[in-house]
């Protein structure tokens, strides 16, 4: 064991997390301006995400600064565990619980209130959090990292519960979105970027739980594990805020629909007309409209942005 593999393992992932960070803070500003009536309980959620994910820097920063400034050269000091690099576990924890509750909840809705589905999530959401709160409350009473290896298996169940948590919403997102398809070339173009935008969200959580699963695994006595763990934090409100923040593109493309189905009637209409059959096409393609305008109502959170199913 040497610096380089763990307090440089440390460093590499504190300023990638801070990096993270920076991204967090400018995607909750673009939210913030750019969604001024969604409901309050996704502000507060987005808001709740962003204090969790500050928290959690500073304590890796504290932790950082201790071992590798206040601590420098001091080659007892950097054996013993500081409480801030404990606490920070419990901040990450708080930022998957939300954001995973979250990502539920779409299932949920998506699922037509399936209990079945949801609740499949949530025991692996919340028996992550439950996991979670276990290892830091055994892991503050010790002293040094020697004693902080006793708790492995439970440091691997927690990213394997989390792992498991992020692919099964992908799987059901991505599952019921394909089953969501209308048959319209246009619609299923916007879910077929929906599927993609779920499966990379959960991807990039997945990996990071997996990669540090592996490495502990792996390396035990390294601080890799650490490296990945300190930027989960960071992807999942990112994931988060770039579900919401989304929405402006997509809905630029269902209004496209809408505008180009609009021109087919239109079309149809004046075609029909010099044949003496104007009244037969047109029908169709309100009834493709409102189809349209529905399934892009379904996955809105803005009171606001909906749309309702007019015809003109």
């Amino acid at each position: 064991m040497g610096l380089d593999n763990t307090f440089g393992a440390f460093l590499i992932g504190l300023v990638v997390s801070a990096v993270l960070y920076g991204v967090t803070c400018v995607q909750t500003y673009y939210y913030y301006t750019h969604y001024p009536k969604d409901p309050w309980y996704i502000k507060l959620l987005v808001g709740a995400a962003l204090v969790s994910d500050t928290c959690h820097q500073a304590l890796i920063t504290h932790s950082a600064y201790t071992y590798l400034v206040t601590d420098f050269g001091n080659l007892v000091g950097i054996t013993k565990l500081v409480w801030s690099l404990i606490v920070e576990v419990l901040f990450n924890g708080f930022t998957a619980f939300m954001v995973q509750s979250f990502l539920a909840m779409r299932v949920y809705r998506l699922s037509n209130k399936s209990y079945l589905a949801t609740s499949s999530v949530m025991v692996l959401v919340i028996g992550e959090f439950v996991l979670l709160l276990i290892y830091v409350g055994k892991a503050l009473p010790m002293d040094t990292f020697v004693e902080l290896a006793e708790l492995k298996v439970l440091s691997m169940s927690i990213n394997a519960v989390a792992a498991a948590g992020d692919v099964l919403i992908a799987i059901f997102l991505c599952v019921l979105l394909q089953k969501s398809r209308t048959g319209f070339r246009k619609s299923d173009t916007m879910i077929n970027k929906l599927i993609l935008f779920s499966m990379n969200t959960g991807l990039l959580t997945s990996i990071c739980a997996v990669a540090s699963l592996v490495s502990i695994s792996v390396w035990p006595n390294t601080f890799i594990y650490i490296m990945f763990y300190f930027c989960l934090g960071r992807l999942y409100c990112n994931s988060l805020l770039a579900t919401l923040n989304a929405r402006k593109g997509l809905r630029g493309d269902s209004q496209n629909d809408e505008m180009s189905l609009s021109l087919q009637g239109v079309k149809h209409k004046t075609n029909q007309s010099m044949a003496g059959t104007s009244q037969n096409r047109l029908p169709n393609n309100i009834s493709i409209k409102i189809d349209t305008t529905q399934e892009y109502m379904r996955d809105e959170y803005s009171n606001s942005d909906l749309k309702s199913p007019q015809v003109v």
